[in-house]
């Protein structure tokens, strides 16, 4: 087993908050999430009704956010006001860690899709030296995710070299979802395992955890309104025995079941990493 020898934002298993569930989670706050995450673009600068019960969660629990909309692949220059503002948020209220997407969402405007960067150097270079300006500004890491994609614009390196070439050059960490995993490895006939054995562990600060849509046998839409499905369960029990057991989100961005539902896959996470513990416990 790999151990990350810097310590996570976070620990457990979290709930990505969504406004949908804002009502039935305040009834009754739920102990077995242990951490949550938002889009910082869907709450910066929100007050009245909606502000105070986005507070009311973030003095209850530990908060990371992932941004939609930073599109730090884009040939457009940075939005550093936006970046501006999420430092000023996550210093409101106390954030813990900001993650994006390595894709981009805009050239002159927003696409309002997460659309993917040429997997080239000269594309490794300009992202890189983005991130970098980032965490200038935010005066610390940030995280980005890798993320799923149906069309690549140029294959000239390997998704997986792709990525840790972009960590390695911008020094930045790693948000690695393994739904993401799941979905490229069917749409595009590679090995789900090989690929996230060769992430970087030192680099992982948390995992996202999704489900999506199957639209053929050889094609999955990443969609986040699906239960979780077995083959991202697996491969997150392989990731858990790999890297040890890191902190995971679920996500679930609409068709919300009963929360109850919602909450049994984050006790099952919480599971499998106590399970993965008491394994390496064993072990040793």
């Amino acid at each position: 087993m790999n151990t990350n020898t810097t310590a996570y934002p976070v620990s457990g298993a979290g709930l990505g908050l969504r406004r949908a569930l804002l009502n039935t989670l305040m009834e009754n706050p739920p102990s077995e999430v242990d951490f949550m995450e938002v889009a910082p673009e869907n709450w910066i600068k929100v007050g009245g009704v909606l502000g105070r019960k986005f507070r009311f969660f973030t003095e209850r629990y530990p908060f990371l956010i992932h941004g939609l909309s930073l599109s730090i692949g884009s040939p457009a220059p940075l939005n550093e006001a936006l970046v501006h503002d999420i430092k000023d948020f996550m210093k409101e209220h106390g954030i813990l860690m900001y993650s994006e997407h390595l894709s981009y969402t805009s050239d002159d405007g927003q696409l309002y899709d997460l659309m993917p960067i040429p997997f080239t150097e000269e594309a490794v270079s300009w992202v890189a030296a983005r991130v970098r300006r980032v965490q200038d500004i935010l005066e610390q890491r940030i995280a980005l995710e890798n993320v799923s994609f149906y069309a690549p614009t140029d294959a000239s390196m390997p998704e997986a070299d792709f990525v840790n070439a972009v960590l390695e050059e911008s020094d930045c960490d790693l948000m690695l979802d393994i739904n993401n995993i799941v979905v490229n490895s069917i749409n595009h006939s590679y090995d789900a395992s090989e690929f996230l054995r060769s992430m970087p562990a030192e680099r992982i600060r948390y995992f996202h955890l999704a489900g999506h849509y199957v639209e053929a046998e050889d094609l999955r839409i990443d969609t986040h309104g699906d239960a979780v499905d077995e083959q991202s369960w697996q491969l997150l029990r392989e990731a858990y025995l790999h890297f040890g057991p890191v902190p995971t989100l679920l996500e679930r961005d609409f068709n919300f079941p009963p929360i109850e539902e919602l909450l049994e896959e984050v006790r099952k996470i919480k599971r499998l990493q106590q399970e993965t513990t008491l394994k390496e416990v064993g072990n040793g």
